[in-house]
């Protein structure tokens, strides 16, 4: 019989989720797509909670396997309907929100006391870390370990050159400027991965004999968006120009992206990636002069928008106050500064921070509906 839904008869049989065809526990598919090739539906029945198909394999003696599907769920999958990355985050509420320098009035902020004991504060944490791009946590004890334990409740640490867990003072142990006491522009950390680092997190354990040193955050979605209104010739060329990229410092490890990736990334025309470190640029190669004074003159756009006052959230980090930021999307940076500084703390993948952020929120919905969960 022809199905008379819009939906592929194949693509329906190899999504059933009856727990013949799906594990209930694993969410894992445990039915044999290519011995489903020729099941065909016998019947189609329509009700308020979705469809429910009869099927029937093609060649055999009338072997019958029934499916259903809920209509929210055929909603979700349909790729007609375009679905943001908020939505297939189950951040519909939330969403992200992007910020200018007014968010020093009241910046997100969660207590170390609760993350440490509440699964359920952890999941606002990384809300926030989602929704805002950072958030800070209050009252951490201004020690290396509590600042590790602090870090592992999101997720376990990202291993990079500069090592797992960071304990660092301006010694130069690794052939990068922030080792030393100079200022750093806003920027993106690892753009010379071809998978930056997602979450980055510090905490500055003591600074003294000296001054400055204050932090700079600029929300680097709004600034992209910022160009696009103003300058749209400028983010086209922003994000589609790749820009290559290196960390040679250091003697055993040399990171070299030859190619490299534009500034800008972006998905239905928002911005979903922002990779840029001015600091960590290679040769920008050429065969047209009037090619490099376009880039040229969108990165000088780029810059002027970044270093607006309205961009620019400057505060001042303390022991006790750990800050997490999302790598892919808030750059950071700070001003010089003299005397003796301490700073700990770690990168997590980008993938680990979402995996987590995403099991909270499952173990939060409600029982009975895992399988027909928006991600899988």
């Amino acid at each position: 019989m022809v199905l008379d839904i819009p939906f592929n008869r194949l693509w329906l049989r190899d999504h059933c989720r009856c727990a013949e065809c799906f594990h209930p526990i694993t969410r894992q598919r445990l039915v044999d797509t290519f011995r489903v090739t020729n099941h065909w539906p016998q019947e189609v029945k329509r009700t308020d909670a979705g469809i429910e198909i009869t099927w029937k394999e093609g060649n055999s003696d009338g072997t019958q396997h029934i499916s259903a599907y809920p209509w929210d769920w055929l909603s979700h999958a349909d790729n007609r309907s375009k679905v943001s990355e908020s939505v297939e985050f189950g951040l519909t509420a939330a969403g992200k929100e992007y910020w200018t320098s007014s968010i020093s009035r009241s910046p997100p902020t969660v207590s170390y006391e609760d993350v440490m004991v509440s699964e359920t504060a952890v999941l606002t944490w990384l809300e926030k870390v989602y929704r805002h791009g950072f958030c800070f946590v209050s009252d951490v004890p201004p020690t290396p370990e509590d600042t590790e334990q602090l870090i592992k409740r999101i997720a376990f640490i990202r291993e990079t050159h500069y090592g797992g867990f960071w304990d660092f003072t301006a010694d130069l142990a690794h052939g990068d400027t922030a080792y030393t006491n100079l200022a750093l522009k806003a920027h993106t950390d690892t753009t010379y991965y071809t998978d930056p680092c997602g979450l980055q997190i510090f905490h500055l354990l003591s600074h003294t004999e000296g001054s400055g040193g204050e932090s700079l955050l600029v929300d680097g979605f709004r600034a992209a968006s910022e160009l696009k209104t103003l300058y749209p010739d400028d983010w086209e060329i922003l994000s589609t120009t790749p820009v290559p990229t290196h960390s040679v410092g250091d003697v055993s490890y040399k990171y070299v992206l030859r190619k490299g990736h534009p500034i800008i990334s972006s998905s239905d025309g928002e911005p979903s990636l922002i990779r840029y470190n001015n600091d960590d640029r290679s040769i920008m190669k050429t065969s047209r002069s009037d090619e490099i004074s376009s880039w040229y003159r969108a990165l000088v756009r780029w810059d002027s928008v970044l270093r607006s006052s309205e961009s620019e959230y400057w505060f001042k980090l303390t022991p006790g106050t750990v800050i997490v930021i999302d790598n892919h999307r808030v750059l950071h940076g700070r001003a010089a500064f003299t005397g003796k500084r301490r700073m700990c703390g770690a990168y997590i993948g980008r993938d680990d921070y979402m995996a987590r952020l995403l099991a909270l929120q499952d173990q939060r919905a409600p029982p009975g509906q895992s399988v027909w969960d928006p991600m899988l």
